[in-house]
């Protein structure tokens, strides 16, 4: 298995990398995630998997050794590929997924490009407990922001704002400021929409 792979770039697109150890190019695909991630510097590691099919090896690249796992853990969910793991990992950071799985938050799975309801939901029940194990997150922080957060959509909503564009709005203050209360939430999101 190959873990992880060093040297200087040749080639750079946003879905991947070539990399040149000692004479040999590596084509390594990586997610947008990534690829936000790289420098201009032309060295480069990249932590690596390597899927091993019939007919090809494909080598994945990971700028932080978390993207890694949380796309290790994608695809042992029957029905996510690597494909559909790295699409993932391109519209949600693996912070962003850990959160969703370990909060039941289908929604933000689903709003995947390719991942439908019973995917999304496979994905939470496959994985949520492996998450809380694993890295030890905590659930009720999670649980309790997503309570004042649906509480203050649905407040927005009585207003007469629509849920999406109002969820945008909420998502950023909720980052920017996560110990807001469900009224500090609703008089900040009034202000911004």
């Amino acid at each position: 298995m190959i873990t992880q792979i060093r040297g200087r770039v040749v080639e750079k697109s946003p879905t991947n990398v070539v990399v040149d150890c000692n004479g040999i190019g590596y084509e390594v695909n990586i997610s947008l995630y990534t690829y936000s991630q790289l420098t201009d510097d032309e060295n480069i590691q990249l932590y690596t998997h390597l899927q091993v099919k019939e007919d090809s090896h494909t080598l994945f690249g990971f700028r932080t050794t978390l993207e890694r796992a949380v796309f290790r853990l994608l695809i042992s969910v029957s029905g996510i590929g690597t494909s559909t793991a790295r699409t993932m990992l391109s519209s949600l950071q693996p912070s962003e997924i850990q959160q969703a799985i370990v909060n039941e938050d289908v929604a933000k799975i689903q709003g995947v490009k390719g991942i439908g309801l019973k995917t999304a939901q496979r994905v939470i029940i496959d994985l949520k407990d492996k998450i809380v194990s694993f890295y030890g997150i905590d659930e009720i922080p999670g649980i309790k922001s997503n309570t004042i957060k649906d509480e203050a959509l649905s407040a927005l909503e009585v207003l007469g704002y629509t849920r999406k564009a109002s969820g945008k709005v909420v998502d950023n203050i909720i980052q920017s400021a996560p110990e807001s209360s469900v009224e500090e939430l609703i008089k900040a999101a009034l202000n911004k929409l």
